[in-house]
């Protein structure tokens, strides 16, 4: 073999091996390339989604907001007569109040109609649905919000007669022991007391016969 084929036999020797070597080395840039695209996709998901958290909560209303706005169901089917039971509603306490024949009658007595200040509920302190004798959807059952007209105390419910603190003529109702305001078993306030108006019905309507939806009221419901 002459020089001159050494040469070129060696030339070509060493620029197969170079070959090699750049397609080894691409195939490698090629698989880096792809795990780094690969990796920053998953890394730019993983972000998107931390990101997207915050976003998806401040969408959602908060548990402060659907407890000071959201309706309440109530289920009154073990309410006995006479009995009162207290939900809360927009941070309110609402009461629901069974009532029985001979409380209904005497919410219709002239005898206590005449001691009452609003008894024809004229100022609008209830809903349409609710302006009646017994300011209620159905008269045996009160809805109520228990927060007195006047400074916004809780009043107690005193559903006996003639206690002895409260007086002979006292037909049972609600008294508000801050400032002394009398309410009867239909909300209403009696003259002579500090608060101005009867208590408030708020919008409620009956989901079923036991289940009473305060919150959504019989007027909307008509409308929808």
């Amino acid at each position: 073999m002459s020089e001159k084929d050494i040469l070129i036999s060696f030339y070509l020797t060493i620029n197969n091996k170079d070959l090699n070597m750049s397609s080894v080395e691409n195939k490698a840039d090629t698989k880096r390339r792809r795990f780094l695209i690969q990796s920053t996709t998953v890394i730019g998901a993983i972000g998107g989604s931390i990101v997207g958290v915050p976003f998806l909560s401040s969408m959602l209303p908060s548990a402060r907001a659907r407890s000071s706005g959201a309706p309440v169901e109530v289920d009154i089917s073990k309410l006995k007569f006479g009995g009162q039971i207290t939900v809360e509603w927009r941070g309110k306490p609402v009461w629901v109040l069974r009532r029985s024949k001979a409380v209904l009658k005497g919410l219709t007595q002239e005898s206590l109609l005449t001691r009452l200040r609003d008894p024809s509920s004229t100022v609008e302190q209830q809903p349409v649905s609710s302006k009646n004798e017994y300011r209620s959807l159905k008269s045996e059952y009160l809805v109520v919000v228990g927060i007195c007209t006047h400074l916004g105390c809780v009043p107690t419910f005193r559903p006996e007669l003639a206690p002895v603190d409260l007086g002979e003529q006292w037909p049972g109702g609600y008294f508000c022991p801050c400032h002394g305001s009398r309410f009867d078993l239909a909300g209403r306030v009696f003259k002579g007391v500090p608060a101005p108006t009867n208590l408030v019905i708020p919008p409620y309507h009956y989901i079923s016969d036991t289940i009473i939806e305060i919150g959504v009221g019989v007027e909307s419901m008509k409308q929808t």
